[in-house]
């Protein structure tokens, strides 16, 4: 399957280097360019990719808002682009239902693999700013009510949840617990849709917020 991209981001330099990598990629496909928040939304609506890479720092409409619109209402997942000073963003980039974070200094190869985890359904988060993000993210409020206990779970899911929220990959899960790689993504699949959640982000999150993995 072709996955077609839209990059937005207000900085030309940036796309055309990512325009190259994305051309000479097998399997992926530059869907548009956008260089604003509001055109990367209208894009999205026309050009229907299946992942836009967002800046976060555009004129007018940023980068939060536009991931709002385009993961309320279009079906597209979003890779963020970040850099270390912008946590505050990017905790409102979570809420706003981003799949993933790119850290701008990491090699093209790099940022190509993560588009297509994405595009399979999963997420991804540099590295080097996991722990810090979604930690700080799980201990600030939110808005409305935060959950207190993961209702409707067995317990072998919970123990799925909690790993996952450690950042364990499927195979170190299944090392863990002495089960098959194949049976933990049964058991993830299963939580992702008894959670509601969009990808495995959201699980982390909401194994920070159930108080299953404590902030760092």
């Amino acid at each position: 399957m072709t996955v077609r991209v839209l990059l937005a981001d207000d900085q030309p330099l940036v796309r055309a280097a990512l325009q190259m990598v994305i051309a000479d990629a097998p399997g992926l496909d530059l869907a548009g360019e956008a260089g604003t928040g509001a055109e990367a939304v209208r894009m999205t609506e026309d050009l229907r990719p299946d992942v836009v890479v967002m800046d976060i720092r555009m004129p007018g409409m940023d980068g939060i808002e536009a991931t709002r619109l385009i993961t309320a209402g279009h079906g597209a997942r979003v890779l963020v682009l970040t850099t270390f000073d912008d946590d505050e963003y990017v905790y409102a980039a979570l809420r706003a239902g981003a799949s993933g974070f790119l850290v701008k200094d990491m090699a093209l190869d790099d940022i190509l693999a993560a588009i297509r985890v994405v595009a399979a359904g999963d997420a991804l988060i540099d590295p080097r700013v996991t722990r810090r993000l979604i930690g700080e993210f799980a201990a600030r409020p939110a808005p409305g009510p935060r959950p207190r206990r993961v209702a409707g779970l067995t317990e072998r899911e919970i123990e799925v949840l909690t790993l996952v929220g450690r950042g364990l990959s499927n195979a170190e899960i299944a090392a863990e617990l002495f089960i098959s790689a194949a049976t933990v993504k049964t058991y993830v699949t299963r939580l992702l849709a008894k959670l509601d959640a969009r990808d495995r982000v959201r699980l982390v999150i909401t194994a920070y917020e159930t108080g299953l993995v404590p902030p760092t």
